[in-house]
């Protein structure tokens, strides 16, 4: 039994420095940074410790409009996308003709550049000097006045970024949910309409439950990159994303080391352990809630 433990974790040996070398020790150096005050890059060196850093990220203006997009991005993204995204798959796996097709058509923009998709978008929905985009011309064409979606009012801008992150998440999240639809058991629903079972109290009782679990992961994955967001702003807004307030905790971290107001890593890495924070409690919360509400 030893030797079988020994040589079992030889085989995690890599993985375990692999692991270490590229998360554990980042994550540890950057806690550290966090609590040196002026640390200076090319020197090496700091003046003091203490929570200076993290007092100066919650009073600076352009983290706490960050944090404010994000959190909007996360609330509306994340149930909007899981909800259509169900929807879709209910209705996939309903159908046996052309199904493989149309899981592919809904796959293609998941393997697709975000970039590429970001800058079709951009096309979609910015004005010109030459044209008001495709998607003022439907607004014009049912009474509406033009909106300029990127360069306009905030609300404007928090739409296209949230319409864009919906469209990107939405083939992964139809591809598992798909997979779970069609792995439940069919011996629950021919005993559910043999007694009778509406389809819709079928759907409440006995799909949702046994999908749960996917369901779950992808909400909990969903808060993740959802907090994680900064290459779809960066895709629609451009990089001075301060500048159109539409910069994300990730995309101040970014601005903060290599911007043009960066160079200040101590910063930088106080913003990462607050949005490290941020993540591990919503995590933790929703593991607590799928406890009482997966069914596995």
């Amino acid at each position: 039994m030893e030797k079988n433990n020994l040589k079992a974790w030889l085989y995690l040996l890599p993985a375990i420095l692999f692991l270490g070398f590229f998360m554990v020790y980042p994550l540890i150096d950057v806690f550290i940074y966090s609590f040196e005050e002026g640390y200076n890059f090319a020197s090496q060196s700091y003046y003091d410790t203490g929570l200076y850093n993290f007092s100066y990220i919650l009073h600076d203006p352009y983290f706490l409009q960050a944090v404010k997009n994000t959190v909007i991005l996360v609330v509306i993204t994340v149930p909007i996308s899981t909800g259509i995204a169900l929807l879709i798959s209910a209705g996939l796996a309903s159908i046996k003709k052309l199904r493989n097709l149309f899981e592919t058509i809904y796959f293609l923009p998941y393997v697709t550049n975000t970039l590429a998709v970001g800058l079709v978008f951009m096309i979609l929905f910015k004005k010109t000097a030459y044209t008001d985009g495709l998607v003022n011309m439907i607004i014009n064409f049912f009474g509406g006045s033009s909106v300029d979606f990127i360069e306009g009012p905030y609300w404007a801008k928090m739409f296209v970024l949230c319409f864009y992150t919906i469209w990107v998440v939405l083939p992964f999240k139809i591809l598992l949910l798909t997979s779970a639809l069609l792995s439940v058991d069919r011996t629950y629903y021919d005993a559910a309409r043999i007694d009778g079972t509406s389809g819709k109290r079928i759907f409440w009782k006995i799909t949702l439950p046994l999908i749960s679990p996917t369901i779950f992961y992808l909400i909990i994955t969903g808060f993740i990159g959802a907090f994680k967001a900064y290459s779809d702003a960066v895709a629609l807004f451009g990089t001075n994303l301060n500048a159109a307030e539409m910069n994300t905790i990730v995309g101040y971290v970014y601005d903060m080391l290599y911007g043009d107001s960066g160079g200040y890593p101590s910063y930088a890495s106080a913003a990462a352990i607050i949005l490290f924070a941020i993540v591990l409690t919503i995590t933790v919360i929703n593991l607590l809630v799928s406890k009482k509400h997966t069914h596995y």
